[in-house]
């Protein structure tokens, strides 16, 4: 078996997660950048991460999944957002990521708070948007992903590793 563990990350919240992913699998391997990315054919499972922007994926990261989530390929997504997991919004969020990605098998989705960018965090501050404003004044995000956010993708990594393991034919 051959994985892939690609991502796209800014602020690096979702490379922490990206690796801790990596660290749990126990077959061959690759960890890339989305952008070093050709194809994702000749691995059996793709783990692919990337953060939210905007509330979904941005135009780079929806152009991938559309064109690399083909021909039911197995992957695994992987999300960091600012946001606490358990937010009323982040399921209408993640399912953009899932539309994205629809040509491929699913074999799970993971998120987590990550640190929210001071940049973005200023821009929020002074948004004309009421909602995005109270967001930046309620933001908990500094030092996520944590150390029990981290291992919790470990985990997630290895279930999905044993759950494609069960399925391969003895």
């Amino acid at each position: 078996m051959k994985a892939l563990v690609a991502y796209l990350s800014s602020t690096g919240n979702t490379k922490k997660i990206a690796e801790a992913i990596c660290d749990e699998i126990r077959c061959d391997k690759d960890i890339k950048k989305v952008d070093e990315v050709q194809d994702i054919g000749s691995y059996d499972i793709s783990f692919l991460g990337f953060p939210v922007h905007g509330y979904g994926p941005d135009k780079k990261t929806k152009q991938f999944l559309e064109k690399h989530c083909t021909d039911g390929r197995k992957i695994a997504l992987f999300i960091t957002h600012a946001a606490p997991e358990g937010e009323p919004e982040l399921p209408e969020t993640l399912a953009k990521f899932t539309q994205a990605a629809a040509g491929a098998d699913l074999q799970g989705i993971f998120d987590c708070q990550g640190e929210l960018a001071k940049g973005v965090k200023f821009i929020m501050k002074i948004a004309p948007s009421k909602k995005m404003r109270s967001q930046a004044k309620m933001d908990n995000s500094k030092g996520q992903p944590d150390a029990t956010r981290v291992e919790k993708a470990r985990e997630f990594a290895r279930e999905t590793m044993s759950r494609m393991d069960s399925s391969k034919p003895s």
